[in-house]
Formats: structure tokens, C-alpha cells, sequence
């Protein structure tokens, strides 16, 4: 499986991810020759290894043929990668970040999306850009992209509809839910076109996922920063054996005021309405009353209902919540022929395809034992003897 992470220390822009994927080893004429099969102007694409800042890469230019560059609605970009000779992965992921730009555009204009009619984004030189950039992603064969946190500029920029704000009000609109931060510097760091290629690919953004690094390429963009180069920095490699990572949300609150048989009907209330876990952990509080923290871990679009929930089945008034990283083997759930009868058991392993533990579900012996009279501890263990020799073979 190969992964990439997206370093954006100095913004995104079209050319710099074209500039890092050919960096990287994307051959130029393989991209070349896909975007011949768009249909465009004429068009040629050139690549030259430059600095910035002391940093060496490659920078892209795109060059158009003589006349006004043409402009395209939505629904003409939609056609022409429709009916284009395209791989269908490459089409998919090209219509889905024209797709987030015509949305984050009707949003800005108050249009629907279909009605959206593009200035420089429906130009020769941005369909290059984002098309030939998902050709580069698919020759590499990159199954996962992972993105730093954005850097966003300051001042104006100059659009067709005149100067705008820095970041751009799509470029907004495409960032929403993006860990964004100000970066100091007067220029546009991300572009609409930057910010809808990299938010239709990326699986997460945040810190560099353990991974083993293959190759590094630099993408040059066109802007003097002074002592900040304008690169984007692509590591290419593999993950690395380690535990999957997710984000999730913990939800907290403290209680010292309600009694404790509430607790039971709480839990199962926080599991019913999805919680990946719940925990009650005994606490000293103000006045050295002692209290309950109610810790639960959910997935962050539950985060409304948790709360609700908490609010609603507890003495609780306020509630804490927050993201984190976590780290988690694989699992999946096999059913279990035993003596007793069939029991499901959670199968543990990592990212190699190592098992790691083997987890009779404990409602189902529970069952078994009231059924056949059998200790639970006995069933607990045939279980596990028949998932060892049903799951490892041995």
C-alpha cells in the first residue's frame, strides 16, 4: 500500500502539486499524453528544476496557445471528463474536486452548483492542473493522502470580480473543517484550485502518519517569500507497521450530585446512541466531595447526540469535549463453531496481517452458559481453542 503526506508549509497551488508529483518520477509525457485526451486548446506543459530559498525542485508552467483563455460552466468541465477517454479512477477524482469547487463557488454567488460558471478556475491552465495532478496520483498508485495543516495568507488578491480577500472567499468555503492557522505572511497561500484537489483526496490532516519514506519531491511554486521558500514538500512511501489511527472525540463531564444507580441506565443510553466506549472514572472534586468522571469516546459527527444524551440521563450541566489521535489494531468478528454452540469472537491483528488477540464475545457465553449449564470460564476457553485453530490454523 503506498501512502503520500502533503507538507504545505507554504500553501497549495495547482503547479506546485504538478511540479511535486513530476518530482517525485511521474513521467511528463504520461500526464501529457491523459490530458490529450481532454479535448482542450492547445497547451504544453514545462518542467524545470529550480530554487526557492535553497530549496531545489521542480516548477511547472502551463503555456497556453495564442488567444483569450477560454472560460467553462460546471457542467462543460463536467462533459469533457465525462467523455473523455480517461481511466474511470481518474475521472471519478477529477469530477469530485470540480464537484467541491462548484459548490464552494454557488455558496459564494448564492448559485446552484450546476449553475456555476467558472472564471479562472474553467481555464486550460487549472483543468491542466487538477486533472494532470490526479493522472500523477494514479500512476504512483497512492491509495492513502494525508495532509499537513494549512497555512493561510494575508491581504488581496486580483479576480474577475475584482480584489478579494486573502484566503479567497471559495478557498474558505473549500477549507471548512481543514486545521487552518495564519501564517504571517502577506500572499495567497492556497489557491480554490489547491484547496479543492487536496481536500477531495485527503484522508486526514495533521501530524506526518508513521510511515517508511520512499522518495521526497518538491513542487516550486511562483512567489518570492523572501526566506520562506514557496514549496510544497510530498513524502511518498509506505505505512508503517503500526497500529491504525483515527481521530475521534473524548466527551467529558464531572459529577458529584446524582446517585449512583443512575450510572447503569447512562451507559446504555451512551452505547445505544453510539458511543465507541464509556467509562466511569472516581474523581476528588472541590470541597473533596468525591464525583464521577463520565469519559466517552465517539466518532466526532456524534458529538450532539453524546452530549444530548449526557445532558439529558445525568445530573450533568456542562460537558468537555476535544480530538484525539488513536491508535487501534484491525478487527473484524468471526463466528465460532464450539461444543456449546456457535459463539462470535472480535479477531485483533496489524497492519501486516499478524493476529494479535482473539476475543470470545462475552454476551454470547454468558448465554451459552445459562443454556447448557456450563461454567462461563469453560466456554470462555473452548472458544478460544476452537478461534485459534478456526482463525491461525493451529
Amino acid at each position: 500500500m503506498r501512502i503520500a503526506y502533503f507538507d504545505c508549509f507554504s500553501g497549495i497551488c495547482g503547479n506546485m502539486i504538478l511540479g511535486g508529483l513530476l518530482d517525485l518520477g511521474v513521467p511528463r509525457a504520461l500526464m501529457e499524453e491523459g490530458l490529450g485526451r481532454l479535448g482542450l486548446e492547445p497547451f504544453e506543459i514545462s518542467a524545470s528544476v529550480e530554487e526557492r530559498a535553497h530549496l531545489r525542485g521542480t516548477h511547472v508552467s502551463v503555456r497556453i496557445g495564442n488567444g483569450p483563455a477560454r472560460e467553462r460552466s460546471f457542467e462543460q468541465i463536467r462533459d469533457l471528463i465525462g467523455k473523455s477517454s480517461l481511466n474511470r479512477r481518474v475521472k471519478e477524482m477529477s469530477l469530485a474536486a470540480f464537484r467541491r469547487l462548484a459548490v464552494a463557488e454557488g455558496m459564494v454567488h448564492r448559485e446552484e452548483p450546476d449553475r456555476v460558471h467558472f472564471h479562472e478556475v474553467g481555464a486550460v491552465d487549472s483543468i491542466v492542473d487538477i486533472v494532470g495532478a490526479f493522472i500523477g496520483v494514479d500512476y504512483l498508485g497512492l491509495e492513502g493522502v494525508y495532509v499537513s495543516r494549512i497555512p493561510l495568507g494575508r491581504g488581496m488578491v486580483s479576480s474577475r470580480h475584482g480584489r478579494l480577500p486573502v484566503p479567497a472567499p471559495a478557498t474558505l468555503e473549500l477549507l471548512k473543517d481543514v486545521p487552518v492557522y495564519d501564517s504571517g505572511v502577506e500572499a495567497e497561500m492556497v489557491t480554490p484550485t489547491g484547496a479543492a484537489w487536496i481536500t477531495t483526496l485527503a484522508r486526514e490532516f495533521g501530524i506526518l502518519p508513521d510511515m517508511r519514506i520512499e522518495r521526497v519531491g518538491y513542487g516550486l511554486g511562483d512567489r518570492d517569500l523572501g526566506s520562506i521558500p514557496n514549496v510544497l514538500r510530498i513524502l511518498l512511501g509506505e505505512p508503517a507497521l503500526s497500529p491504525v489511527q483515527d481521530r475521534v472525540l473524548v466527551v467529558e463531564t464531572d459529577i458529584d450530585d446524582m446517585n449512583p444507580e443512575f450510572f447503569e441506565p447512562l451507559m446504555e443510553r451512551l452505547f445505544s446512541r453510539g458511543a465507541l466506549d464509556v467509562a466511569f472514572l472516581p474523581i476528588q472534586m472541590k470541597k473533596s466531595r468525591p464525583g464521577v468522571m463520565v469519559r466517552v469516546i465517539c466518532e466526532e459527527p456524534l458529538r450532539e447526540r453524546i452530549v444530548e444524551t449526557i445532558l439529558q440521563e445525568s445530573t450533568s450541566i456542562g460537558v468537555r469535549y476535544f480530538p484525539v489521535q488513536r491508535g487501534k489494531l484491525e478487527r473484524r468478528i468471526e463466528q465460532v463453531e464450539t461444543p456449546f454452540g456457535v459463539v462470535r469472537v472480535k479477531v485483533s491483528q496489524d497492519r501486516s496481517g499478524k493476529i494479535r488477540r482473539l476475543s470470545p464475545e462475552y454476551e454470547d457465553c454468558l448465554r451459552l452458559s445459562k443454556e447448557t449449564g456450563n461454567p462461563i470460564i469453560e466456554i470462555y476457553q473452548e472458544t478460544l481453542l476452537a478461534a485459534r485453530k478456526a482463525v491461525t490454523g493451529r
